[in-house]
């Protein structure tokens, strides 16, 4: 079936999520509360669930993860299981609900993740990298400052580009009850902000959270059929991912957002000029401006100029990460983007974008090596 006539075929039907921060709790009974709370948002029971889909814990991976959570949910999945792709893993799992379905091997699904870094163990962040750990490439930040002084050295692009990105993700934060970091910065917050691994300072880096987030997948149909309250049409999804780490690379400053961008937007018929809201994945501020650029919201180079003077903040041109993203809500990787999208199109975000018909998610994991994109819209 070609990509194109499965537009709005399928929805997102419900959503759930717990709090976010340091909550004390393990991965299982995070990822129980929020799928249980994603069912209650769809209105449909436990018992109608054949298919469980979930992102393996970053800080403490297991074996038979995805089997020991449907156990503590009460569940006899038909199929399922965890899957390890990063912070790309929660939109790809929501493709793979799409072609379970579609080819006959569930019918109602669950995808879900649940992470206690803030809680347990954040040291998975902070480990050597390959063979250039010796010479002193550590931790995840690294890689991220590594691309960031590239694209710097490239384009020069300025601080302020970067600023824009976390005042943005910051001042939405500010407002948003539910999340971690609240308090909006200045520019002049920014600069002072002390360095992590110089370019990157602290205001460019994602926090570090407890939390779990959900989704229920299924048809248009079968939505229809049980009388979902709200369903959120999947307009377009695209994946793609490199396996090569950073120092093999052609280019530092090109993502998998160019693949997968463009196979959900063929999907969706659809392009960054019917883009009403954006939530981009920002476990750095790099990583939102070179997404931007890849998805073709701005020319290569150009992001400085397209994220100025609050364009990216509500009430601009693109309004990006409204409920505060992984710089201010929580550092979860990605599943909280794809509930925001989804109120977004719903109607009832707390920063709700007048007239927003399309919502582009997009995911990003490891060191920019996969990359997954959701379109949603009515």
């Amino acid at each position: 079936m070609h990509t194109a006539s499965m537009r709005g075929r399928y929805v997102i039907a419900g959503i759930g999520h717990t709090g976010y921060g340091k909550l004390g709790m393990d991965t299982v009974t995070l990822n129980t509360i929020a799928c249980s709370r994603a069912l209650q948002d769809a209105g449909v029971d436990k018992d109608r669930v054949d298919g469980l889909f979930l992102k393996t814990p970053t800080s403490s991976r297991e074996l038979l993860y995805g089997q020991k959570v449907a156990e503590a949910l009460g569940l006899q999945p038909r199929w399922g299981g965890a899957w390890d792709q990063g912070g790309a893993a929660n939109i790809t799992l929501i493709n793979i609900a799409m072609m379970a379905i579609e080819t006959g091997q569930c019918d109602i699904a669950l995808v879900s993740y649940a992470d206690n870094p803030r809680s347990g163990s954040r040291q998975v962040y902070a480990r050597p990298r390959g063979n250039d750990a010796p010479y002193g490439w550590f931790s995840t930040a690294a890689g991220y400052g590594m691309i960031q002084r590239r694209h710097m050295a490239e384009y020069g692009t300025p601080p302020e580009a970067f600023a824009a990105v976390a005042m943005a993700a910051r001042k939405h934060g500010a407002g948003n009850p539910g999340a971690q970091l609240r308090k909006a910065i200045s520019y002049d917050d920014y600069l002072n902000s002390p360095w992590v691994v110089e370019p990157l300072r602290r205001d460019d880096c994602c926090l570090v959270s407890d939390g779990a987030a959900a989704v229920v997948v299924m048809s248009a149909r079968r939505a229809a059929e049980l009388q979902v309250p709200q369903p959120v049409p999947i307009l377009g999804i695209g994946g793609a991912q490199t396996s090569y780490d950073l120092p093999l690379r052609d280019s530092l400053t090109t993502t998998e957002a160019v693949r997968a961008g463009k196979q959900a937007f063929e999907m969706a018929g659809l392009g960054p000029e019917d883009v009403d809201v954006a939530q981009i994945y920002d476990c750095f501020t790099i990583t939102v401006l070179m997404t931007l650029e890849d998805y073709g919201f701005c020319t290569k180079g150009q992001v400085a100029d397209f994220v100025r003077d609050g364009q990216i903040e509500f009430g601009g041109r693109l309004p990006v990460n409204t409920s505060g993203g992984l710089l201010s809500e929580t550092g979860m990787p990605g599943m909280q983007l794809v509930l925001e999208g989804v109120r977004q199109i719903r109607g009832t975000a707390r920063l709700q974008v007048p007239h927003a018909d399309v919502a582009l998610v997009s995911n990003q994991g490891g060191v920019m090596h996969t990359h997954s994109t959701l379109i949603l819209g009515n």
